[in-house]
């Protein structure tokens, strides 16, 4: 298993995913962890201070998936 980029205090993980992120490598993230506690201490700690930064959201625009990622809406073909 590769070894992760991302390790550090709080705000050393918040640092260098900011600057992967202002640099247009990330837009994405997705977690591998060995331990539940690891992806804990990330929410509780890490992901405030992304958010501060405007890099994670506090809130979402649409309740759906669709409306989030700004796509149509089809028409429902089996309503009148």
């Amino acid at each position: 298993m590769p070894k992760s980029q991302f390790f550090g205090s709080a705000g050393q993980v918040a640092e260098m995913i900011e600057e992967w992120y202002n640099l247009g490598a990330m837009d994405l993230m997705l977690f591998r962890q060995k331990h539940l506690e690891g992806l804990h201490d990330f929410i509780e700690y890490v992901v405030p201070i992304l958010q501060e930064k405007g890099i994670f959201r506090k809130e979402y625009e649409s309740i759906t998936l669709r409306g989030n990622l700004g796509l149509p809406y089809r028409d429902n073909r089996y309503s009148i």
